[in-house]
């Protein structure tokens, strides 16, 4: 009778260590699903990556789940998460928010389109730059040039340019020297 008493009065904290313990094993079950869906599909960097933001979202879920149950009324977090939402849409659409590199980031995640390794060109307007991506970041994409320059491109504008995925490496055009005189007629 004392420790259904003692349960009863402490229902809470019971619950709170319950999950704690759970966590981990989560993140395990969670992990494993994961591997098995991607299968080798994406390179280790991405894939890191892409592990570290499951478990805080799995974190960040139970943790949701626990202030419910320890009595934090729904509004409040309802009121963050619709702030979190109009920061999420400013950063989407913002071309000048550092927030939105952040969310392409995520978008070439999800796309996969472009791999490290790749060569890309990457088409503005009448300029273009071509390379070989060594590095996806949180911020920008890593390109390195024929000539062994490194470009540091913005997520944005990664994704809002047109990128050509390219077969095989571009060539090495030959520079030609002109010499602009008058010709000389035989």
């Amino acid at each position: 009778m004392a420790l259904v008493d003692l349960l009863t009065q402490h229902y809470k904290w019971l619950v709170t260590l319950v999950v704690l313990l759970l966590f981990p094993l989560l993140v395990r079950l969670q992990l494993k699903i994961f591997n098995k869906t991607i299968r080798g599909r994406v390179d280790p960097h991405r894939k890191q990556r892409a592990q570290l933001l499951l478990k805080v979202l799995l974190a960040f879920v139970l943790l949701c789940i626990l202030l419910v149950f320890w009595g934090i009324e729904l509004r409040g977090l309802l009121v963050v998460g619709s702030s979190l939402f109009a920061m999420l849409g400013v950063a989407m659409f913002a071309g000048w928010s550092l927030l939105s590199n952040l969310t392409s980031f995520l978008l070439m995640f999800v796309q996969n389109d472009c791999r490290v390794g790749n060569w890309v060109k990457v088409i503005d307007g009448a300029n273009f730059i071509e390379g070989r991506i060594i590095e996806m970041g949180l911020m920008n994409v890593v390109l390195e040039h024929l000539e062994g320059h490194r470009v540091l491109y913005p997520n944005n504008l990664f994704v809002t340019r047109p990128v050509m995925v390219l077969n095989k490496p571009p060539q090495k055009t030959k520079l030609t020297r002109r010499i602009l005189a008058p010709k000389n007629k035989p």
